[in-house]
């Protein structure tokens, strides 16, 4: 099948698969005939690998390792423990820091209710935000 079939079967932009095999997760064939990439049943398996692993927070540096050691006979079974764990940690930590902004939004929102508008007068651009007494941090 082409690129655009796969892609469709899997509902998954053609350009994801394209970028699957320039990233080398995919190795598909060429027609002879006309140089398209072919794919078959086996690229459709590793296709709904790719993307399982990256609805469960895999990268695809990841998933290209753990599909390495599988190819070499290696189980990726340690390994794949090893990165959830580490992706679990980083996850939490930015969902922590998505409750913070979101709180501080809220916040920020209650207390510019009862604020009138101003215009800009050169020396500040929005009094709303300037003044808000929030935490902030540079990035």
């Amino acid at each position: 099948m082409t690129v655009a079939e796969l892609a469709k079967k899997f509902k998954v932009n053609p350009d994801t698969i394209r970028h699957y095999v320039k990233f080398g997760l995919l190795s598909p064939e060429r027609d002879p005939n006309n140089g398209y990439k072919v794919f078959n049943n086996q690229h459709e398996q590793r296709l709904k690998f790719i993307l399982r692993a990256k609805s469960l927070g895999f990268s695809l540096a990841d998933i290209k390792l753990i599909i390495e050691q599988s190819i070499h006979g290696q189980s990726p079974c340690p390994q794949v423990r090893e990165i959830m764990a580490k992706r679990l940690v980083e996850t939490e930590q930015q969902i922590a820091q998505m409750q913070a902004t979101y709180q501080q939004m809220k916040t920020a929102m209650q207390s510019w209710q009862a604020q009138p508008n101003c215009n800009p007068t050169g020396d500040h651009i929005c009094h709303l935000i300037e003044n808000f007494a929030g935490d902030f941090t540079h990035e």
